[in-house]
This record gives C-alpha cells, structure tokens and sequence, in this order.
C-alpha cells in the first residue's frame, strides 16, 4: 500500500508540473492494484484530457462519479471537458450539479458564468461571476470572468479595475497581466500592451496568445522580422485542438511575412 501512494504522489507531482503523459502511466499502475480508487481515476482523466485523449478521458471521469457521485473534482473536469469539447448544455448542467452538492462553491458559479459568457448572455455570466464573488471576493477566476464580461460590454475602464485588482491580489497571475495588455493593445497603447504581455510570458513562457500579441505590436510598429519570430512562437506553444482556426490565421500571415522577407519555408 505504501508503494501505491507513492506512485499517487508522484502521479499528482507530474500532473502539477504537467508532465501529462508520465502522471498518466504512473495513475494507472495505481488502478491496477486499487481500480476502484475514484480520485484516481478522476486524476487520470485530468491528464489524459489534457493529452488530447478525450474519449479515454470521458470514460474515467465518469468512472469517478460513479464511484463517488460527490467527487467535486471529477465533476468539475469532466463539465471542463465537455465545454470544452462544444457540449456548452452538458457542462452546465454538470456545474449546477455541483452547485446542487456545495451552493458555496465560488467556481462552479464562475464555470456557469463561462458557459452563458460563450452563448453571448453577458447579463447571466454577468450575475454568475458576482454570485462567485459573494462567496469568495478575492476569486481570481471570478474577477478575470467579470472583466471580461465588461470588457465584451465596452466597459473597458471597469474591466481594467477588475484585471488590476486580479494584480494586487496575486501579481503572478498571467491571465490578468495578459487580459489587461490586449486592452492597452485595443486601444493603441502598444508600451503598455507589451509591457504587460512581456510579463504574462515571463510568468508563463507557455502563454500562447501573448505571442500573438506580441506580434502584432510588432506588426504596428512595422517591425516584420519580430513579427514573424512572435507569431512562430505563438504556433510553436499553442496546440489546443479548439485553436485550429487562429492557428490557420496565424499560419497565413507567417507565410506572407516570410514571403515579404524574403524567407524560403
């Protein structure tokens, strides 16, 4: 039994440093000896999904919640999975099974909040996003989400407050660096957008959208050769299968850059 939270230990470690593959094989040697060890197979869809593994993923994730209909981690990474796999309906009524289980849990309402955000019902996400900071008012994921939704609404000097206050309550959070550098970007302050970017990816140096950023901060500046290195950086960091368009996009104004410099390939 020692050996098998050993293995767990070092499974949750390479999930944590995202080492996705190795935390997977490490998890199913523990199923092997324990298969009906919920949180296991719980952690194990985590990181298959990550991988890209989604049917595999799916069937662990539900494994968990039929081992144990309370495991809120199961529940939240499968309703993740599902929306993000465009099943918006299933991850909702996922997070309002949570919800059912704890009403306090502040990131339930926040992922309910993502999902009417992405069908464009700003005035629910809206509510969803100040119900989560009732409960917590210094939720990160809370106060990101609200800015957003006010950001989408014109209010960018509110959403700017929200991604500031995100900075004093933890300055390493990358999210709330890069959300207010496209900000300073959508309205011409190209200093500030690079300068809050820069610090995103010196947070994160695999923060894909501060490349692209970057790179048109570039392209502004009629700088084509910086661009080209940011967007290739952007390409090289952002896998996500949900992510093929941009990438298409990207890709096509690679092309024309090495084309107007003169570059093969």
């Amino acid at each position: 039994m020692q050996e098998v939270e050993q293995l767990l230990i070092k499974g949750r470690a390479a999930l944590e440093t995202g080492e996705f593959a190795d935390a997977a094989r490490l998890f199913r040697q523990v199923l092997e000896q324990c298969p009906d060890r919920a949180e296991v197979h719980a952690a194990l869809g985590e990181a298959l999904a990550e991988q890209g593994k989604v049917a595999e993923a799916r069937k662990h994730l539900e494994k968990a919640m039929a081992l144990d209909p309370e495991d809120l981690d199961a529940q939240y990474a499968l309703g993740d999975l599902c929306f993000e796999e465009g099943q918006a309906e299933q991850a909702l009524e996922i997070y309002q099974k949570i919800l059912a289980l704890e009403p306090q849990e502040a990131d339930a309402w926040v992922s309910c909040g993502l999902v009417h955000f992405h069908r464009e019902d700003m005035e629910r996400a809206q509510h969803c996003y100040e119900k989560a900071l009732a409960i917590d008012p210094d939720s990160i994921f809370a106060r990101n989400s609200l800015g957003d939704v006010f950001y989408a609404q014109g209010r960018a000097e509110e959403a700017v407050a929200q991604y500031r206050r995100v900075v004093e309550i933890d300055p390493d959070d990358a999210q709330a660096h890069y959300n207010l550098g496209e900000i300073y970007y959508d309205t011409g302050d190209l200093e500030g957008a690079e300068a809050e970017c820069s610090t995103a990816l010196t947070l994160d140096p695999g923060f894909s959208f501060a490349y692209m950023t970057l790179g048109n901060i570039c392209l502004d500046r009629e700088q084509p050769r910086q661009a080209l290195d940011w967007f290739q950086k952007f390409l090289l960091h952002e896998t996500a299968a949900g992510a093929s368009d941009i990438r298409d996009e990207v890709a096509a104004v690679v092309a024309g850059l090495k084309a107007e410099l003169g570059q093969d390939g």
